[in-house]
């Protein structure tokens, strides 16, 4: 089959609602300032509560509603999309380089440095990932640049124990003899010839745990661990709406479904991406067929 017919059948196949949703939010994410109707952080106690436009007492200067301090929920939506991608993409460099760069070691050395590297990363799992964000966070205070750090130093097992177990079926490979053989380095045959092998299944990994961590970024915030008010985040506006559920649902309701359709769009991408680059998966999906 030509190439160009390949590529034509991996996107037939692509999970357009979820490509959708995830374009939304990162262009929500990107322009902000000029999507969003009004600003984040106005005040205007005279329009608080307000309700979302589709219901009585809604107008269409607040599509989705005010909150308890006559903000556009709409708004605020919008700017904490930012908050939770950026947060989500640069923990997933971040834990992503840290779990690739010791599962890459830990793979290609064996021996007592695999040992203990892989006893290190028993006890971290063994430990809830939100009390160690606690206390990390406890310690050097909450704000955006800690979270980041305290949330990608906590998520890199997971790459460490996908890349040590891809790199102890590819480094006895015969390209990989061979290249010891012509007197290659051993960061050059790490670099060069094992990275590339393990690429599909770090982009894989990549995608579905960053539907986690912007989740754990909203846990965080709701326990008012991780962004600082007034700066808007999901969470942030799920713990303030939580006391007016009863007669203002949308304070909580909105930035809930948010993280909800953010999250499954990330999900239904890294499935596909899975189905894609994987080549035993594809195998499994013709098998179906």
């Amino acid at each position: 089959m030509p190439k160009s017919n390949k590529i034509w059948v991996h996107l037939r196949n692509a999970p357009l609602g979820g490509l959708a949703i995830f374009f939304l939010f990162l262009i929500a994410a990107f322009f902000a300032e000029y999507l969003a109707p009004h600003s984040p952080t106005d005040q205007n106690i005279t329009n608080a509560l307000r309700a979302p436009c589709f219901f009585e007492g809604g107008t269409f200067e607040h599509l989705l509603g005010t909150d308890e301090l006559g903000r556009d929920i709409l708004s605020r939506m919008i700017f904490g999309a930012r908050i939770s991608l950026l947060v989500g993409f640069v923990a997933v460099v971040l834990s992503g380089f840290i779990g690739t760069c010791l599962g890459l070691v830990s793979g290609y050395f064996g021996g007592r440095i695999d040992s203990i590297i892989m006893r290190f990363v028993d006890i971290q799992l063994s430990m809830p990932y939100i009390l160690i964000a606690l206390a990390l966070i406890g310690a050097l205070g909450p704000s955006l640049r800690n979270i980041i750090i305290v949330i990608g130093i906590t998520s890199w097992v997971d790459y460490s124990r996908v890349v040590r177990g891809e790199v102890l079926s590819i480094k006895n490979k015969e390209f990989v003899d061979l290249a010891r053989i012509a007197g290659c380095s051993t960061f050059r045959i790490i670099l060069k010839h094992i990275l590339p092998g393990v690429a599909n299944s770090l982009i894989v990994l990549g995608t579905l745990m960053l539907g986690r961590i912007i989740i754990f970024e909203a846990a965080l915030s709701f326990l008012g661990l991780g962004v600082q008010p007034p700066t808007p985040s999901w969470g942030i506006m799920l713990a303030d709406g939580r006391q007016y559920l009863t007669f203002a649902w949308w304070l909580a309701t909105f930035p809930g479904i948010a993280i909800m359709m953010v999250v499954l769009g990330t999900n239904l991408v890294g499935d596909w991406l899975r189905d894609t680059l994987d080549p035993k998966q594809r195998a499994a999906v013709r098998g179906k067929r």
